[in-house]
């Protein structure tokens, strides 16, 4: 019996309810310092073998994910629990009570009081009084004294347990995080344009995850600005389960596909390699040396347009005296601040009086030189060798890049954060409210007086305590 005292003694502490915030508050900032799953290698690199190891071994790396953290959010549940429970069985009888009990003593003892005198009877002051504090608390009561009579009424009782949903609510908060930690996971997938997948791979882990569906990519779409940046990427996704398809969704960024529980973000996409042919390499839209070039000159500020043919190697001069430029080079795959703008010519510009400037022309891309922000803006019209038919391309593939999460414990959290706007609107805004009306006669008059109490913002219940007197006063004397 003692040690069970001992062990309930030991959950009910505040110490320990301390000690249990402190430790999960250090642990969050080590979290923040030390950034979470990256990989092995970047960690390795990064801290050296010594501190690596010890770190590992502590999985300081997954720390949120780790069973020493999910320890400590389960003491500090139990905690709460245990402290809730210790203290909620004397409000319960408070708030749950069918006829609450008045001590009289109690409210003459208070030392903000208010008084006044009428010329009324108890019973008369009684009929005036009670509509009034009924309307106005809700419960009231009665009791006849030696000298007259009191008036209780209370409202509010239940405004007690506000804490206690508070309490609650981190509760719910604890096992939502634990459920998503034992239960969900965060991974990845590449899926090819018109194939499907069955399994993910976990992040920072080798190993893989099996569906219990099937998720196949039937297009993908890029849409790019004129600088050759992605402005959107959609997939068209389609769930199968045994062959058939149960769910159809183009997903975009922050537009995810939910199902069964499990969410599939759009997070990125690539383009596959092409199929190795040993056949002659096909010709770009450009012939080396046999095509002509047609590039249009257009002045910024006089608005005139020009065009003029060239070829790659061949100074021209530019019109109105602008100066010179010269295609030093094609490229079928260009690249322009991390992306991919497929095929451009790299030119040099030589203005008049002017150091040189590298300029370079992306075929999709016709009005991509207006971003230099020079005086002359160059594209590329076209080519002119009639007889050149450019052999046909093979269409790119995409690959959509997925997120793939489950969190089941999701709908628990977000059900401890209403519950704990709700208790917090309870706990610091509504109060238990009483009140006691003490009508006393004498010889020639009547005494009246007013007190309240309140659990909480004893200065507004005093003010309330106030109105109400100046109220029944000019009520009882103008009866």
């Amino acid at each position: 019996m003692k040690s069970s005292n001992t062990l309930w003694n030991f959950f009910i502490s505040v110490r320990l309810t301390v000690v249990l915030l402190l430790s999960l508050a250090a642990t969050s900032v080590i979290g923040t310092v030390v950034p979470q799953n990256k990989s092995q290698a970047a960690y390795f690199h990064e801290y050296g073998e010594f501190l690596f190891n010890i770190f590992n071994k502590f999985n300081i790396f997954d720390m949120y994910h780790s069973l020493w953290f999910q320890f400590l959010i389960l003491m500090l549940g139990i905690n709460i629990v245990a402290c809730s429970t210790d203290r909620l069985s004397s409000v319960w009888k408070t708030i749950f009570v069918k006829t609450p009990k008045f001590n009289v003593e109690r409210f003459r003892k208070l030392t903000k009081k208010e008084k006044f005198n009428a010329h009324s009877t108890t019973d008369q002051l009684k009929n005036i009084f009670l509509p009034i504090i009924s309307k106005a608390f809700g419960f009231t009561s009665v009791e006849e004294t030696d000298k007259g009579a009191c008036l209780f009424a209370e409202k509010h009782r239940w405004t007690r347990i506000g804490v206690y949903i508070v309490h609650l609510s981190v509760i719910f908060l604890l096992a939502g995080s634990l459920m998503g930690s034992f239960f969900g996971f965060n991974a990845f997938v590449n899926i090819p344009e018109g194939e499907t997948v069955s399994k993910v791979h976990l992040r920072n882990s080798a190993r893989e995850l099996s569906l219990n569906f099937e998720i196949r990519c039937d297009d993908f779409d890029v849409t790019l600005y004129e600088n050759g940046a992605p402005k959107e990427y959609r997939s068209s996704l389609t769930i199968l389960e045994e062959g058939k398809a149960i769910l159809k969704k183009d997903i975009i960024v922050n537009d995810p596909l939910r199902y069964k529980g499990i969410n599939i973000f759009q997070s990125s996409y690539g383009k596959l390699a092409p199929p190795k042919n040993n056949s002659e390499t096909h010709m770009s839209f450009f012939e080396k040396d046999s095509e002509a070039i047609v590039l249009n000159f257009k002045n910024a500020e006089s608005g005139m347009e020009y065009s003029k043919k060239t070829k790659i190697g061949k100074t021209i001069d530019m019109p109105e005296g602008l100066g010179k430029f010269i295609i030093n080079e094609h490229k079928q795959s260009a690249e322009f601040s991390g992306h991919n703008i497929g095929e451009a010519l790299l030119g040099t510009y030589s203005p008049e009086n002017a150091p040189p400037v590298k300029v370079l022309l992306p075929l999709k891309f016709p009005n991509f030189d207006r971003m230099r922000g020079g005086k002359i803006v160059i594209s590329v019209a076209g080519h002119v060798h009639e007889n050149f038919v450019p052999e046909k391309k093979p269409a790119e593939q995409y690959y959509t890049g997925l997120q793939v999460t489950k969190d089941p414990g999701v709908w628990i959290v977000y059900s401890g954060f209403i519950m704990m706007i709700i208790g917090c609107i309870i706990t610091f805004f509504m109060s238990h409210q009483r009140i006691c009306i003490e009508i006393e006669e004498h010889k020639k008059k009547t005494s009246v007086t007013v007190t309240g109490t309140s659990n909480k913002n004893k200065f507004a219940m005093e003010n309330k305590i106030k109105k109400i007197a100046e109220k029944l006063e000019g009520l009882a004397n103008h009866t």
